[in-house]
């Protein structure tokens, strides 16, 4: 079998945007790329976007839960502390219907030098030639972030904030988390290929 062509993953559930929200959000928590409050997920339902609300806990979100955005407009109370960031990425690139924010451990670790990630393996240079390495301090991220990783993902289908970890955006819920699982697997391989000292365990930058 080869490797799963773009179209395929661009499909709509058959579930509410909400309920498949609460999934992928799950997903997240289940296989790794976020701890049970860590992360935050939205995604756009016609002219409302549903955002994760803050200190969200993967494993009991309910849909009641969710929080109400305008994507040209301010965050709904209670939204997760993302929800500008998330909403700008969907000013700057109409196309896009969902974004995920999770903390990798593996792609965090790899990325910590603030390097652009360039995947070694074969499905990770398949799906990202370059990844974008976003360095914003603590103090400044809230007011910083928003502006940078929208522009990063105007050109990119997921990036790094140095440190804390990624942002993927796609026309749905099932690419953003592809996006999201597959940059995990080419960070954790690298790791292993480095850690074994295997010759080409170093990407060329």
């Amino acid at each position: 079998m080869g490797l799963p062509q773009i179209g395929e993953l661009r499909h709509h559930s058959s579930m509410s945007p909400k309920a498949d929200l609460i999934r992928h959000y799950r997903w997240l928590r289940r296989y790794g790329l976020n701890d049970s409050h860590s992360g935050n997920a939205s995604v756009r339902d016609g002219e409302t976007v549903w955002v994760t609300p803050t200190g969200a806990c993967a494993d009991t979100l309910t849909e009641e839960e969710l929080v109400a955005c305008r994507p040209d407009g301010t965050p709904g109370a209670g939204a997760s502390l993302d929800a500008p960031l998330h909403l700008a990425v969907y000013q700057a690139n109409p196309e896009i219907g969902a974004v995920l924010h999770s903390h990798g451990p593996y792609t965090v670790a790899m990325t910590l030098d603030g390097r652009d990630f360039v995947p070694v393996d074969f499905e990770g240079q398949y799906y990202f030639q370059r990844v974008p390495v976003l360095a914003i301090s603590y103090d400044h991220y809230t007011r910083e972030s928003p502006q940078r990783v929208a522009q990063a993902l105007g050109s990119h289908k997921i990036c790094v904030v140095r440190g804390h970890g990624t942002y993927a955006a796609a026309e749905s819920l099932n690419l953003a988390y592809k996006w999201s699982c597959s940059l995990e697997l080419s960070a954790k391989t690298t790791y292993i290929a480095r850690t074994a000292d295997i010759p080409g365990g170093t990407e060329t930058r």
